[in-house]
């Protein structure tokens, strides 16, 4: 059965910069899908090359079935688009705005009040229904985005960086939203740089690096591969870090800097020569640090 998303040799350069570099990615019907990787990765410019606001310059993109660019108005049509930057209109109300974009949609006009209602009740916004945008908090306005995306009922939801910004409290709702869509079968694709959010939701991770995907499994797969079941912390003065770290380097174990302390990744195998630490399971954070490198560009 075809991916609800099939890229497959995707190039984008914009001058000398290559963005997306022989991109091989496909998306199942009815997952969440989760894009990690650093500032620079591709993320964002794969999200535009999903909605042809960026056009590829080697390579095939299919949409739920649709070849794009020269199908991407059946393909919009067809999936709901949640922006990272904030795009409302301040001056209209939450059912105004949604009365817009159902027409946009081509909503059907006996179903359009409906589907207002329906897109409230999913953001839980049925209460400021009527209020103008600039009155709404951080965190409604990017739920009635999130609703705004939604109200034609899409079989694909593109969300780019979802909860950016937002303080916990407020990411926990929207990630029960997120929740709720995969349940309801809808195929989610979900860019973040929260590692939490993808090891949360995500049924898959690709992890992507200089415009391609250098890994690609469940969070719990990619955890096990490239780290372990455990790591050891050990937390000292700057000195004896950086004895620990040649220690470490002499005797193969893989390390990463966390914080104030140095992560010794595959703990459960490490030799009698470990040092005193604190142990903890692996998570998606270390394998990603280990894929994506510890250096900031």
């Amino acid at each position: 059965m075809p991916g609800a998303i099939e890229l497959t040799g995707v190039v984008k350069r914009f001058g000398e910069i290559v963005a997306v570099a022989g991109l091989d990615l496909e998306v199942p019907a009815g997952v969440c899908f989760g894009l990690l990787g650093p500032n620079g990765a591709g993320k964002s410019t794969t999200m535009r090359l999903l909605t042809a606001q960026a056009i590829a310059d080697e390579g095939t993109i299919r949409v739920l079935g649709y070849r794009l660019p020269a199908e991407s108005k059946q393909a919009r049509m067809a999936m709901g688009v949640v922006p990272q930057l904030d795009n409302l209109d301040v001056e209209l109300t939450c059912r105004q705005i949604l009365g817009v974009f159902s027409r946009l949609y081509r909503v059907p006009a006996a179903e359009r009040r409906g589907a207002i209602d329906r897109a409230l009740r999913i953001a839980n916004l049925e209460a400021r229904a009527d209020t103008i945008v600039k009155e709404l908090s951080g965190g409604m306005r990017r739920r009635l985005l999130v609703a705004r995306g939604l109200i034609h009922r899409p079989q694909l939801v593109l969300l780019d960086e979802p909860t950016v910004g937002l303080d916990p409290q407020v990411r926990q709702e929207l990630w029960s939203l997120i929740d709720s869509l995969r349940a309801d079968g809808v195929t989610v694709l979900m860019s973040t740089h929260y590692i939490e959010e993808a090891e949360r939701l995500a049924d898959t991770v690709a992890v992507m690096s200089g415009g391609r995907v250098i890994a690609q499994g469940t969070p719990a797969d990619l955890v096990h591969t490239h780290v372990g079941r455990e790591v050891l912390e050990v937390y000292g003065p700057a000195a004896e870090l950086s004895e620990l770290e040649q220690l470490a380097s002499s005797r193969g174990w893989r390390q990463r800097r966390s914080g104030p302390a140095i992560a010794l990744l595959g703990a459960e195998s490490l030799d009698d020569a470990a040092p005193q630490g604190v142990r903890r399971p692996a998570n998606l954070e270390d394998a990603f640090v280990a894929l994506t490198g510890q250096e900031i560009e």
